[in-house]
């Protein structure tokens, strides 16, 4: 066991004014298992790669352990698998590597072919497997689950909570709740480390707001009543000490001393008044505004949206999936489930009408109007204003819901390629939200976009419940959204 010191830590970009960290000091355990959560674009990337080195800052990070980095670059994907986690771990023993395969359920013979031939599953398991092998090795592991299936993340979150000494950032509640026994936070105003697991943070914040929230409208009537007793106190005092002038006064200096005691009060008070003012001041600094959003639904004239009967998919001469049958009706909130490769993505392109190979019946009502998130954002490049003009949806409406889902105005003048993945996600989601659709089809839509935001999400479609067809491995998404569960 050893200590991971950061000691007044402050770093910005190169030609931005604005400070990412400032001042934080903190310790980190080595032996942890530690959850790192924060909204999207507040630095949790940027301070795993000041842990690796990668930027030079003011203050100090001080530790006896080597940081590694997850995932590891593959840099020639053709090289056999044994030879990628020979490079990637270093010394090691067969049977450490074998040992460590079997928990994470990865056969033996994957090591003996070229890497790119294992699925995305496969090859973050494998790299995985080798990074632990690593001697005196913290790991720092960015986003694990963005392709693993639901099934995979429970063998990956069994598999990393049986370890110790690691960074995990995720975004899946479920997926940190079962292998993190403690929690680094990135706040709007501080970073703070508590102890247990993602449920327990987000109980004790809940608290805090809660606490905060109420002390902050005590404090603001007891400002306003101190504003209003300071200034009655001082107006008696001057009216007292007006009223020495004059003949009928005969203890002029009875009548100062009253005045004196009366402003003496009044000070006293207003003293009062700014320390609770104060008080106020360091209240409310970590509260996230998580505020609704809004999504204007269109009615189709059909009950039945869309059919599928007996529906086998194909890409050449591979079938993808075979003999799928389902009924999207209106109200339908429908989650297709089953492992990477079993033909979720296929549906629903070919829903969306992509030319795709397939026998079997297709229904989909005349005049249907789907909106489609897919799961691949890089693509986006340019103004969001452009963006906007080029999707024909209201610009005013779009730039909103990207402000309630945290977007600092400062994005709104950047290139979109210069956003983070979660940024990307949420600009492909606030798009979506703004068109006026019977269907809303989202592939993987919660990949890299942060929990606060995922909450915010799942409030705006329980309330205006939207006929939706979605692929997602976030669990406690499906299970909160899903009026229907369609298993590949």
């Amino acid at each position: 066991m050893s200590l991971i010191n950061v000691t007044n830590l402050t770093f910005c970009y190169e030609g931005s004014y604005d400070n990412i960290f400032e001042n934080v000091s903190f310790q980190i355990d080595t032996d942890w298992k530690l959850g790192f959560i924060g909204r999207n674009g507040r630095g949790k990337t940027t301070f795993l790669n000041l842990l690796l080195g990668k930027y030079e800052y003011e203050g100090n990070i001080s530790a006896s352990v080597n940081f590694e980095y997850f995932p590891y670059i593959v840099g020639d994907k053709s090289q056999l698998t044994m030879d990628v986690i020979e490079k990637t771990a270093g010394y090691f023993q067969l049977w450490e590597l074998q040992r460590e395969l079997s928990k994470l359920d990865v056969p033996d013979d994957v090591l003996y072919r070229p890497f790119e031939t294992l699925s995305n599953g496969e090859q973050t398991k494998v790299l995985l497997a080798a990074m632990f092998l690593k001697e005196n090795s913290f790991l720092l592991i960015d986003e694990p689950t963005n392709h693993l299936d639901v099934e995979a993340r429970e063998l990956v979150a069994r598999y990393l909570n049986s370890k110790k000494g690691f960074i995990l950032v995720s975004h899946d509640r479920v997926f940190l709740d079962s292998c993190i026994d403690h929690v680094l936070s990135i706040n709007k105003a501080n970073i703070e480390v508590q102890s247990g697991n993602f449920s327990t943070w987000y109980y004790n914040k809940q608290l805090q707001d809660n606490f905060e929230l109420k002390k902050n409208e005590k404090l603001k009537k007891e400002i306003k009543r101190l504003e209003v007793s300071a200034k009655q106190k001082a107006g008696w005092s001057d009216r007292v000490e007006a009223s020495k002038i004059g003949e009928h006064v005969f203890d002029r200096g009875r009548v100062g001393h009253l005045a004196a005691k009366m402003m003496k009060r009044a000070k006293t008070i207003e003293k009062r008044r700014e320390q609770a003012i104060e008080e106020k001041s360091r209240l409310l600094k970590n509260i996230e505004t998580a505020e609704s959003l809004k999504i204007k639904t269109v009615q189709h004239h059909a009950k039945r949206l869309v059919g599928l009967t007996g529906v086998s998919l194909f890409y050449g001469s591979k079938k993808v999936c075979g003999n799928v049958s389902f009924t999207i009706e209106q109200g339908d909130r429908i989650a297709l489930w089953g492992r990477n490769g079993s033909g979720k993505s296929s549906i629903i392109k070919l829903i969306c009408g992509e030319n795709i190979e397939y026998t079997g019946n297709l229904y989909k009502a005349g005049n249907l109007v789907i909106s489609y998130v897919p799961q691949d954002a890089s693509f986006l490049k340019g103004s969001l204003n452009d963006y906007a003009e080029e999707s024909k949806i209201d610009k005013s409406l779009f730039l909103t819901i990207l402000r309630k889902l945290d977007f600092e105005r400062v994005q709104f003048e950047k290139d979109m390629s210069d956003f983070s993945a979660g940024q990307k996600k949420k600009v492909l989601i606030a798009r979506s939200l703004c068109e006026n659709a019977n269907l809303y089809i989202w592939d993987e839509p919660l990949n890299y976009i942060d929990i606060m935001s995922r909450m915010q999400i799942e409030e705006l479609l329980m309330e205006h419940r939207p006929t939706m067809l979605f692929v997602e491995h976030d669990i406690a998404f499906c299970q909160n959204m899903a009026t229907k569960i369609i298993e590949l």
